[in-house]
This record gives structure tokens, C-alpha cells and sequence, in this order.
């Protein structure tokens, strides 16, 4: 498994990030944040560029609780939301 090693924010909710395995991408996050616990990334920059790494859960966070599955941002995962919008009821 892949964890983020360090990440820098970038313009239109877009991250460069760079992997523990030597990779590093851009990744656009804003299809990725969902939910209210991302308004205040999702309406405020300059709240989306508190962005850090989180060394213990190996992936980005905000001070707010939120974070994303480093598996997701590695691009190896989908977001839990997306199987279960793709799961039959």
C-alpha cells in the first residue's frame, strides 16, 4: 500500500502529491470531496490549502477531521461512495 509522503496544493482543488513509493501525481480532488464534512474546502481556497500530511493515517487531512483514503488518492481504490451508488437496490 501506497501512503502520501507529502502534497502541495495547487490551483482548482488540484494537489500534487508524492507517494511512498518515489511516485508523485497531481490529482484533482474535488470529485473526491464529498459531503459536508469538504463545504468548507469546497467554498474556501484558502481553507483548502491548510492541506497536510498526516503521518500517522499515511494521507492528507484537514483540521477540520477531513481526510481522503490514501488508497483513492493513489488511484488503486474508488471511493466507498461510488460503490454503493453503483450497487443495485
Amino acid at each position: 500500500m501506497a501512503i502520501v509522503v507529502a502534497v502541495k496544493a495547487l490551483e482548482l482543488y488540484r494537489v500534487w502529491l508524492k507517494f511512498s513509493t518515489g511516485e508523485e501525481r497531481v490529482v484533482d480532488l474535488l470529485p473526491l470531496m464529498r459531503g459536508p464534512i469538504f463545504e468548507p474546502m469546497r467554498s474556501n481556497a484558502d481553507y483548502f490549502r491548510t492541506v497536510r500530511v498526516d503521518s500517522e493515517l499515511g494521507t492528507i487531512v484537514w483540521e477540520n477531521g477531513a481526510d481522503l483514503d490514501p488508497d483513492v488518492l493513489y488511484g488503486s481504490h474508488q471511493p466507498a461512495w461510488m460503490d454503493a451508488e453503483r450497487t443495485p437496490v
